[in-house]
């Protein structure tokens, strides 16, 4: 069973990276620079997170742009941080896995793409649908769309998703439609759907908890951001945060006035 086993001051050498844990996206190195000098000055607050596979043998689940920095420190400091703090956890290798994108999709830049992998893997390992989509706190019609459709698409499919160029909506009635067609005709549906223009998407309401979330992260890498904003503005997010019947006029207003609400959605 997935647990904390407890938390510790730990010699950094002794933390290892596991091929099967990842970050799950390239590092940003804007970010690691930013934490590189907020860690220097002020300390780890957040500690890492690394599984204790057997007795003192860990790697490292969860902070990755925090290890890079450290890294980056230790170089150009010799003897800094030679122990860290982290979070020492436990469970089979299932339970680490699924633990690893958590602690990723925990940021508000995760893609759908980024639980793929995971999620069939999970199922594979017969966890039952219930159990993963509590563990990602997700809808169990999310997690059955995911197993049903995510083996089916090509690379260019899933390069697209990436990327932000097409939404999983459009990728789900594309592949719904290639299911449907003809033995042998399924990759030209596929290809037709995929070059087909993607339509501009409507910005939508925002829920109160995933945008505290979201606005969390900007926060902590930029605490002195500032808007200029007028009271039409704030009414505008107010009702967008309302989300029910909300008049589309309001939503692009809010947008336009607290961009990074939006960013990366």
């Amino acid at each position: 069973m997935l647990a904390t086993k407890r938390y510790e001051y730990l010699p950094i050498e002794q933390i290892e990276y596991h091929h099967t844990l990842t970050n799950h996206r390239t590092l940003d190195l804007a970010k690691v620079a930013h934490l590189e000098k907020d860690i220097l000055s002020n300390g780890l607050f957040e500690p890492l997170v690394v599984w204790e596979r057997n007795s003192q043998e860990y790697y490292l689940v969860g902070g990755f742009h925090r290890m890079q920095a450290i890294h980056a420190i230790r170089y150009a400091n010799p003897g800094y941080f030679d122990r860290v703090d982290v979070r020492v956890v436990s469970g089979d290798p299932d339970e680490i896995k699924a633990l690893n994108l958590k602690l990723n999709s925990d940021r508000v830049d995760t893609k759908i793409t980024d639980y793929f992998q995971t999620v069939i893997y999970l199922n594979n390992a017969n966890w039952p649908k219930e159990r993963i989509a509590e563990f990602f706190d997700k809808s169990v019609s999310w997690i059955d769309d995911i197993i049903r459709f995510a083996p089916l698409a090509p690379a260019a499919m899933l390069a697209k998703l990436a990327a932000g160029e097409l939404s999983w909506a459009r990728a789900k009635e594309i592949l719904r439609k290639s299911l449907q067609a003809p033995v042998g005709q399924e990759k030209e549906i596929i290809e037709q759907g995929l070059a087909q223009p993607a339509k501009k998407a409507r910005p939508k309401p925002l829920p109160m908890h995933k945008t505290i979330k979201h606005l969390s992260k900007f926060v902590e890498d930029d605490p002195k951001r500032t808007f200029e904003v007028s009271s039409e503005d704030l009414y505008a997010l107010l009702l967008t945060l309302q989300g029910k019947d909300v008049e589309q006029e309001a939503i692009e207003r809010a947008k336009k006035a607290f961009p990074v609400l939006w960013a990366d959605k």
